[in-house]
């Protein structure tokens, strides 16, 4: 029988056996780290099915460990304790992408309710993703695009805003392909270490390189047969963009310290919120590796261009949030539902989703109210802060959110280009976002 492997990072020893004891007992195999360095390793070597990983850790704040998780494997799900019950904590959590949340003192049926609930969504309905079809002209479109490359094993090109669904969009692509029964692998490369990124692609062998102590598989043989979806591409070195040309013309990657080649069948979809084009042009970007990927393009519609679907991502989206808090919003209000039309979205998706996850976790009735909707929404329906020509290191928390937000819509929520344009390093400028509580 095959096992659910969970990964738990748990300062307190006691208790993380009391965890660890729990869970096995329930046919799990449960590998238990006391801090975030070995959490972070743990994951490096193993294959793990679920992250529960407490907040507060000794040598990292548990949001920072949440984000440094999600780039090294980014389709796998956390479950975050923490034993302050603040809303802050649980949203900024669920905005960096943990799956669920639950506040100590922890009661072990209700975790296992919580694990349990995780694995088995979409276990009926294993074709459903994320992607919403819209109504308007522009999602109708869309809907074709997704439908005539689909059924081809062609490569392609999806760009947009950040936050316009582009993961999922691609997801669509390969849930309607005959590739469907096969893994669907996405990858941020945003998010890979530069110094990692071979390793995490391609894969490498035992004594490749200080700390690699086994042989692991990289994204290429992991998709197999499948489909491999490069977010963020543009974000990949120089050196390493050769190196994807030549596994997607020879159909092979040699893992790293290795003398043998490994044979892969990969369909290739990447993503960027940046013009491929102009990087190309400034030379940031190899011209035969865009001819290569560019075999099919298009552009995903911003939130802001198709209102007339805002009400169907809506009611998603609170379907969604009441599933995962454990409540029974039915609907929003009128004047709340005419807000959230009106406004503009700068964030888009990811902007929408969190809103309304907020909105519901704050709601005490079955009826959302427009004072659950966050200021940005009420008091700034265009959606862009005003500008203010002041350093960030004096500005006012006010002022100092509004440059950040600034800086991210002129780097098209890139968080690498946003940090050195504010002069301030990447791992920084996360935990502002998360102490500003921003959208990005």
């Amino acid at each position: 029988m095959f096992l659910k492997h969970l990964l738990i990072i748990e300062d307190d020893a006691s208790f993380g056996l009391m965890l660890k004891t729990f869970l096995e007992k329930q046919s799990y195999a449960v590998q238990l780290v006391t801090n975030a360095a070995s959490g972070l390793k743990a994951l490096s070597n193993h294959k793990f099915n679920l992250i529960i990983s407490d907040l507060r850790l000794p040598d990292l704040y548990g949001l920072d460990f949440l984000v440094r998780a999600k780039g090294l494997s980014p389709g796998l799900p956390v479950i975050m304790m923490t034993g302050y019950a603040d809303i802050k904590s649980a949203v900024d959590a669920i905005k960096l992408g943990a799956a669920d949340y639950v506040t100590k003192p922890i009661k072990p049926d209700e975790l296992l309710a919580m694990v349990e609930a995780i694995f088995s969504k979409g276990r009926d309905k294993p074709k459903k993703t994320g992607y919403i079809a819209g109504k308007s002209e522009a999602s109708q479109v869309l809907e074709r695009h997704i439908n005539l490359v689909a059924p081809t094993d062609i490569s392609v090109i999806i760009e947009g805003e950040s936050g316009t669904g582009k993961e999922y969009v691609a997801k669509a692509i390969h849930d309607r392909s005959a590739r469907c029964n096969n893994a669907f692998v996405a990858v941020d490369c945003g998010a890979l270490p530069k110094e990692l990124s071979g390793s995490e692609l391609f894969g490498h062998v035992k004594g490749a390189f200080t700390g690699a102590h086994d042989r692991k598989k990289g994204h290429f043989e992991t998709a197999n047969e499948g489909t491999l979806f490069l977010d963020e591409i543009g974000n990949l070195s120089y050196d390493h963009q050769i190196l994807l040309l030549r596994a997607m013309q020879e159909k092979s990657i040699r893992p790293l310290g290795s003398n043998q080649i490994v044979e892969v069948d990969v369909r290739l979809i990447a993503a960027t919120n940046d013009s491929l084009v102009k990087m190309v042009e400034a030379g940031k970007f190899r011209e035969d590796l865009y001819f290569r990927l560019n075999e099919f393009s298009f552009t995903l519609p911003a939130v802001r261009e198709r209102p007339e679907d805002i009400p169907v991502f809506i009611q998603h989206f609170l379907d969604e949030a009441n599933l995962s808090l454990h409540k029974s919003v039915s609907k929003f209000d009128s004047e709340a539902m005419r807000t959230l039309v009106n406004y503009m979205w700068p964030g888009n998706f990811r902007e929408l989703r969190n809103v309304i996850k907020r909105a519901v976790l704050l709601s005490q009735g079955n009826v959302i109210q427009k004072s659950h909707l966050p200021s940005e929404v009420l008091y700034n329906p265009s959606g862009h802060p005003k500008s203010q020509k002041v350093g960030l290191k004096s500005a006012t928390a006010e002022i100092e959110r509004e440059l950040i937000v600034k800086a991210l819509e002129n780097a098209k929520f890139n968080k690498a280009k946003a940090a050195r344009a504010l002069r301030i390093d990447r791992k920084t400028l996360y935990a502002k976002i998360v102490q500003l509580n921003i959208i990005a």
